[in-house]
């Protein structure tokens, strides 16, 4: 048996939680609801969604004659095409060929739900109603002219004709073009064999052209969807890189905002060097109160001829006189005269003797230092 800590299991659960590691189930459930319509994201499958539901079931569980009067009268024959094209043309798209348990249904959803995220529901109704209309013009009108020759009896203008594949097997053809190859070819092959299906049976010789004009037509508007996936992809990647700059934006104004924090709480230096110095005069210390040292504050001017020194700084002490011997010890006196600064020759009164010649010079000494003294 293993033995598990308590705090390891909870803070597994609060990675759970937070969106740590074990995320990939939500992604995938996140995934499977993206291929079904949404009232926010796919609204237009969502809505056309919601009708061809409701018909469907009324189709299965209302009165049938009911339902065969509405389904005729919903028809896209030749007959309806003459007298009310619109009417019939918006009409037979609100039905589905076998109710709730037929296969377009399905496919429905998944297909223009893969359409309209990609392209927006504008454009995807836009393909829908054009491989509607056109593969439905294509097969009914080829019918009414066959009818108007005699090649084919008046019972041929009014038939049963109704559902939503025409429309659908244009999505179809539009979508494989945004898809990726291991999507697009398998998709392009199922439809393909249900055409040629079609073409195989021939149980209408031109009814059985629908489906593959519709794909056609699918396939004909690949430029216009292609244009607007890239233009929505692109949007996308914008506002994606525009939430990543105000992430990191808020990310260096936070890292400023402690940076100037952090400095704010860091003392200045007692004497700042950007600081002029300011200057006390030499004197002696003054006892405080609490018997520590008192000097001049800062703003006080040195007095006159004293001696100004660094504020917080000890007084220096008084230099004491220099004594230099010859200067004080009466030589002035001798010379008749003051003395002069210090390490200068004083000055003696009278002409200065000229040097002599090597021979006298020492003689010539001894009379002046004789007359000096006689003095």
């Amino acid at each position: 048996m293993t033995v598990v800590d308590p705090a390891d299991a909870s803070a597994t659960g609060a990675r759970t939680a937070s969106g740590g590691a074990p995320t990939r189930q939500p992604s995938r459930l996140r995934r499977l609801a993206r291929l079904l319509p949404s009232p926010a994201g796919t609204p237009f499958t969502f809505g056309y969604g919601v009708i061809l539901l409701s018909t469907a079931l009324y189709t299965d569980f209302g009165d049938p004659a009911t339902v065969d009067r509405l389904l005729r009268e919903s028809s896209t024959d030749a007959a309806h095409l003459v007298e009310q094209p619109l009417f019939v043309l918006v009409a037979s798209a609100l039905w589905i060929a076998g109710g709730i348990y037929s296969f377009y249904g399905v496919a429905f959803l998944l297909v223009v739900t893969a359409l309209e995220r990609r392209v927006g529901g504008a454009r995807a109704a836009g393909v829908f109603l054009l491989g509607h209309v056109l593969a439905t013009l294509a097969t009914e009108l080829p019918v009414a002219g066959a009818v108007a020759v005699g090649r084919l009896p008046a019972a041929s203008m009014h038939r049963l004709d109704y559902g939503i594949s025409f429309g659908l097997m244009a999505c179809i053809g539009a979508l494989s073009g945004l898809l990726r190859p291991r999507w697009k070819w398998p998709l392009l092959g199922v439809a393909g064999a249900m055409c040629a299906q079609d073409l195989i049976e021939l149980v209408d010789p031109l009814a059985s052209w629908g489906h593959p004009i519709a794909l056609l037509t699918g396939l004909a508007c690949l430029p216009l969807v292609r244009d607007a996936a890239g233009r929505r992809s692109d949007a996308a990647g914008c506002q994606s890189g525009a939430a990543g700059q105000r992430s990191a934006g808020a990310g260096q104004g936070a890292g400023r905002g402690a940076a100037l924090s952090a400095d704010r709480a860091v003392p200045l230096p007692l004497f700042p060097p950007w600081l002029p110095r300011q200057y006390v005069p030499a004197r002696a210390p003054q006892e405080g109160a609490a018997g520590g040292m008192a000097f001049r504050g800062a703003g006080e001017e040195p007095p006159d001829g004293g001696r100004a020194e660094p504020v917080g700084r000890a007084p220096a002490e008084p230099e004491a006189p220099r004594h230099v011997m010859g200067v004080d010890d009466g030589l002035h006196h001798a010379h008749g005269g003051e003395a002069g600064p210090v390490g200068v020759a004083p000055r003696v009164p009278g002409a200065v003797p000229r040097p002599r010649t090597p021979d006298g010079a020492g003689e010539q000494r001894r009379r002046d230092a004789d007359a000096l003294q006689a003095r």
